[in-house]
């Protein structure tokens, strides 16, 4: 399904191809924030641009609705093991004693298989609105650099070698672009840093 990222990098690509080009070529100033953010996404702005352009926050919204399902199924198994009723001495202690442990791993600890369900579907959830909130973030950005003074500079005049001001307006350009990629996968860092206890093993 295309979206406004999708529609305005269409637009915007003979501008960031321009972009790409000039600071293969020519590099930016000495000291300008470009180097920066440069070092921060280790991409071009094009590259960087298309990276984000190729996140699908789809299939993690249907993984989230699946592991919840998941969830439900271990709480419902946990409520269903049958206790022994009836049957009394060792033999039913030992298979009760079993049977609670059974049932606190599936369900109602923070350590149990469904509460680890959640918590995955939780994430899931969260890193699909990550997706969403950094393909619109860099659709603004692109959009506006579009219509910017520096755009005119650069494909307006297409000159090679580039010259000082159009390797200024790449520059300019470029920054803006790595900022936004950036300043959302330093977002997806955090997510991620928060998510670290999902990978450890469930206590037996």
């Amino acid at each position: 399904m295309t979206d406004l990222l999708d529609q305005v990098l269409a637009a915007a690509d003979p501008l960031v191809r321009r972009v790409d080009e000039v600071l293969n070529a020519s590099g930016a100033p000495d000291g300008h924030a470009l180097w920066t953010e440069l070092r921060r996404v280790r991409l071009l702005p094009g590259d960087a641009a298309r990276a984000v352009a190729a996140l699908d926050p789809a299939p993690l919204s249907g993984a989230a609705d699946a592991l919840r399902a998941d969830a439900r199924t271990c709480a419902d198994a946990a409520a269903e093991l049958p206790p022994p009723d009836t049957w009394t001495g060792e033999a039913a202690e030992a298979y009760d004693d079993l049977r609670r442990r059974t049932a606190a791993r599936l369900s109602g600890t923070d350590d149990s298989l469904d509460e680890r369900w959640e918590a995955t579907a939780d994430l899931a959830d969260a890193l699909a609105d990550w997706m969403s909130t950094a393909r619109s973030d860099l659709a603004v950005v692109l959009a506006e650099v579009m219509i910017s003074a520096e755009a005119v500079t650069l494909v307006t005049s297409e000159t090679w070698p580039a010259t000082a001001d159009q390797a200024s307006a790449a520059a300019a350009v470029g920054t803006r672009i790595l900022r936004s990629v950036a300043a959302s996968y330093a977002d997806a860092d955090d997510l991620l840093r928060g998510s670290a206890p999902l990978a450890s093993a469930i206590p037996l």
